[in-house]
């Protein structure tokens, strides 16, 4: 409750074949024992996800992932949940082991052979703009090899990589400084309602207390976005949908934004002051951990469904169905209204988001308040790259209630897309 969400934290992931020392440089890194370690190779099967505190990066998740050379159909499972991992990270080490290095007349030669796995992830990353940092585990112990290995991948990727030994920590003192060189320039600077406020404006959120709300709490998108308008020093006002009407009456005067649950956007549209701007917690999100305008034109796919079309709903977190759930019964039920009751709708929950996109004519994605923006970016360039039009619950529900022109979207999303705009996927 008092901790970092989970989405909001630096994720780096740790990548390496099978006894690479993966485990035992997250051990050494975070002086502590974090990751089980043993000789038998694939200790590690499913990735772990541990929550840290690491200075000068502040709150982290360290993902401690399977090695991969694996060939058995078990090891190709779980590459697949490295992959994942992969898709998570926003910075991605890669640990090369000094005692797998070549060293022979034919070095160059060699470890391009080699290390064509290590090879083959960072191109993987760099396609992914993730940033890199490679490490030459064992390099006490293998001084000759990880020299020829250092020059190699300084040369082959223009990387600069550090030698260490996780095991007696010979030149960890070098990675989290790297680490912190890394981090992606814009990471924490993004903010949930971008420039739409600013200190002192008076901004009131129309937060439904409903079934999908735990007992005493609220949802996840509601405690960030307000905690950020207090960081801001706005002015806060808070009511349920049914007493907007007499929270307004009493405001001295209109709020200058007003932010809503989506699902009751047409309600708090007819009610809202003329001058107050309106926006939705799913549209915010959409900005702050996806591509407003590549949703935007993704909605318009809304108008061209016909009853035989397929929609994928994505959402990011797996709970057990609820009685009016906003991606399982309320989507599915306003989309069969506008298309006919034949529209296929399937619903991919948690990690359960598929390869292959495309036999769907459309994809909603919900507002992934449960993970970091990297992967909901993985998440929509996939999409993009098989010409899949992809869209979030709230610009989607904006759009069917006919008042996506007349929301108010953060600062910084650039232009939105007209009609044909390349834009959309």
């Amino acid at each position: 409750m008092n901790g970092t969400p989970g989405a909001e934290r630096l994720h780096i992931g740790i990548f390496g074949r099978t006894n690479s020392g993966k485990s035992t440089f997250i051990n050494a890194l975070t002086g502590q024992q974090v990751s089980i370690v043993a000789d038998l190779a694939g200790t590690t099967t499913d990735p772990v996800y541990r929550a840290m505190e690491l200075h000068p990066l502040g709150p982290c998740t360290l993902i401690d992932t399977a090695g991969f050379g694996d060939v058995t159909a078990l090891g190709k499972e779980r590459q697949k949940k490295t992959g994942l991992a992969a898709e998570r990270a926003d910075i991605a080490v890669l640990i090369v082991s000094a005692e797998e290095a070549a060293f022979s007349e034919e070095t160059v030669l060699s470890q391009e052979a080699v290390f064509s796995e290590e090879l083959a992830w960072y191109e993987y990353f760099r396609g992914k703009s993730t940033p890199v940092l490679f490490v030459v585990n064992k390099a006490d112990r293998y001084e000759e090899q990880a020299r020829a290995l250092f020059a190699f991948l300084a040369e082959r990727t223009k990387e600069e990589p550090l030698l260490v030994s996780a095991l007696t920590g010979f030149g960890m003192e070098q990675v989290r400084p790297a680490l912190a060189r890394k981090m992606p320039e814009d990471f924490g600077q993004r903010k949930i309602t971008g420039g739409l406020v600013s200190d002192g404006d008076l901004v009131l959120l129309v937060m439904p207390v409903d079934i999908q709300a735990p007992k005493g709490r609220l949802i996840l998108p509601q405690v960030q976005t307000l905690r950020e308008l207090l960081d801001k020093r706005c002015l806060t006002a808070c009511c349920t949908a049914d007493r907007l009407k007499e929270t307004l009456a009493k405001l001295a005067e209109p709020p200058k934004l007003i932010i809503t649950d989506s699902q009751v956007f047409p309600l708090v549209y007819e009610g809202k002051p003329k001058e107050s701007m309106l926006t939705s917690f799913s549209v915010l999100f959409a900005a702050y951990k996806g591509d407003l305008p590549c949703y935007v034109a993704g909605a318009r796919q809304l108008d061209a469904l016909q009853e035989d079309a397929r929609v994928l709903i994505a959402e990011c977190c797996t709970h057990a169905p609820l009685a009016e759930d906003i991606g399982r019964v309320k989507l599915p039920r306003l989309l069969r209204r506008r298309v006919g009751e034949s529209l296929t709708v399937d619903v991919a929950g948690g990690t359960d988001f598929p390869e292959d996109l495309r036999g769907y004519d459309l994809i909603i994605q919900c507002g992934a308040c449960m993970f970091n923006r990297s992967y909901v970016l993985t998440r929509i360039a996939r999409a993009k790259e098989q010409r899949v039009p992809i869209t979030n619950y709230g610009v989607a529900i904006a759009h069917l209630t006919g008042i996506i022109d007349k929301i108010a979207l953060p600062e910084g999303c650039g232009a939105l897309p007209g009609p044909g705009d390349e834009t959309a996927p």
